[in-house]
């Protein structure tokens, strides 16, 4: 099918500009002024920023965790995504002990076949080199289309590494091109600080944060750092939460390392008296790292807009509040980790980031679609508008007023982060590779239009992501 997109307000990273715009055969074929043309359908974009569509680079759909499975699964969490306004994201394959990445890998292309809404490709999580991966078979994966490890240095007993599995992973990273990521926390600290809270009789939702203090992900974030630099790969870390992190991440930056940092939706919103909600519902803002205190938050805010932090993801990991996060009652870490938020990353960020003036119209699409798409080797097909681009594009009213709740979210989480938050801009059509997907309210896709993308090698993209950096 071939559409043409008239009249509206295009906007990416760099450009902003009033513009007709052609697609067929999945990708855009032109871009002018008043185009005369013919197509299967016309859509009027007057009055409405035609974005590309959003690239989210964190999320966990149907992830075993904690003694159950997150809410999501890859048809549900998808079309949660859709309605948000993001067309690709990158999911993480979670390797079992004993298992080889290849059996992990199976695994998650199982789990998305037939059920895919939008495009995704995959990280993999190493959590297993001396039983079910070797190094032979890492280096193997960016020939898939696999081109970023992630490493979790928390978690102890399940997810956890060593730093002798971390640091090896950074050397293949090193020469395979690929790019490795980690969760920063120190793991052997926070499970010490848990027993011994546990052995107090502190049960509370709230002890979550309290036996995972800004030290913790300060100090991890560090260590994450140097052995990097010592192992010559690239360095990105997820979901940073406070100014611990930051400023570890700000020193590699200034220094020209090859460190990027991520934050989520989620931090800039809820802050730790959350977790004090009486009634267990504290338990509903149980995600790694926790809530901070509210003073983290302006440090955020300052480290997306001045590129210290280059992308905001979801962490989109959601469970039930009744039934699944009510298993840690009497014991908050039993709580599975997680929270919902595929769906409003661009309604949180457009209102409280672009509508207050913290950030321009082009740094949140840089943050929310550009930089994940050039870090995690999507771009240009993914992350922009531009001939020859993929046609994944998002019409998105400035004006149209939303309240957020679970009421009227995709995700079969029962509980919304936001809940009761007015936002005003909202994606009203969405697009991908030409297809429309969202249409006024309405899914008129079916699972399955959604791929599977190769991603390319970071090593191919270095000279560049480094040059715009520090451009």
């Amino acid at each position: 099918m071939s559409i043409l997109i008239k009249g509206g307000r295009v906007i990416t990273a760099a450009d902003d500009y009033v513009a007709d715009i052609f697609v067929e055969s999945e990708r855009v074929s032109l871009i002018g002024e008043s185009l005369d043309l013919q197509a299967d359908r016309v859509i009027d974009a007057a009055g409405k920023y035609v974005l590309p569509g959003c690239v989210d680079p964190h999320t966990h759909l149907d992830m075993p965790f904690g003694g159950t499975v997150t809410a999501d699964d890859f048809e549900s969490g998808q079309t949660s995504a859709a309605f948000g306004g993001t067309t690709c994201h990158v999911d993480f394959v979670i390797q079992a002990k004993g298992q080889s990445f290849a059996e992990a890998l199976d695994t998650w292309h199982g789990k998305r076949e037939g059920k895919a809404v939008i495009d995704n490709g995959f990280h993999m999580a190493v959590t297993d080199l001396s039983e079910g991966g070797s190094l032979q078979e890492l280096a193997s994966l960016p020939d898939q289309g696999v081109t970023s490890y992630k490493l979790f240095m928390a978690y102890k007993g399940a997810l956890m590494v060593d730093d002798e599995t971390l640091f090896r992973t950074m050397q293949v990273a090193s020469e395979t091109g690929a790019l490795v990521m980690v969760h920063a926390e120190n793991g052997d600290a926070i499970d010490v600080l848990v027993e011994q809270a546990l052995a107090e009789g502190r049960t509370e939702p709230h002890f979550h944060a309290l036996t995972r203090p800004p030290e913790t992900e300060g100090e991890a974030t560090n260590r994450a750092i140097q052995l990097a630099r010592v192992a010559g790969s690239p360095l990105y870390v997820v979901h940073v939460s406070c100014k611990d992190a930051i400023d570890p991440i700000a020193r590699a930056r200034e220094a020209g390392w090859n460190t990027w940092g991520e934050t989520c939706t989620q931090y800039f919103f809820i802050d730790y008296s959350f977790l004090e909600r009486p009634d267990f519902e504290g338990a509903k803002y149980v995600y790694t790292p926790p809530p901070r205190g509210k003073e983290h938050q302006e440090h955020l805010w300052n480290a997306v807009r001045t590129d210290t932090l280059s992308v905001i993801s979801t962490d989109h990991c959601a469970f039930r509040w009744d039934g699944q996060k009510t298993m840690g009652r009497d014991d908050f870490s039993k709580i599975p980790n997680g929270g919902p938020g595929i769906e409003n990353r661009l309604h949180m960020i457009h209102e409280f980031g672009v509508r207050s003036g913290r950030l321009t119209l082009h740094r949140m699409v840089e943050l929310l679609a550009t930089s994940p798409a050039k870090l995690f080797g999507l771009y240009p097909k993914k992350g922009t508008i531009a001939v020859g681009s993929d046609a994944d594009l998002v019409l998105f009213d400035p004006d149209k007023r939303v309240t957020l709740s679970a009421d009227t979210h995709r995700s079969k989480a029962d509980y919304n982060l936001y809940e009761g938050t007015e936002v005003t801009g909202a994606p009203v059509t969405v697009l991908l590779r030409g297809q429309v997907l969202v249409d006024e309210g309405e899914l008129v896709a079916r699972p399955g239009i959604g791929r599977f993308v190769k991603r390319a090698r970071f090593g191919e993209r270095l000279n560049e992501v480094r040059a715009e950096a520090v451009a």
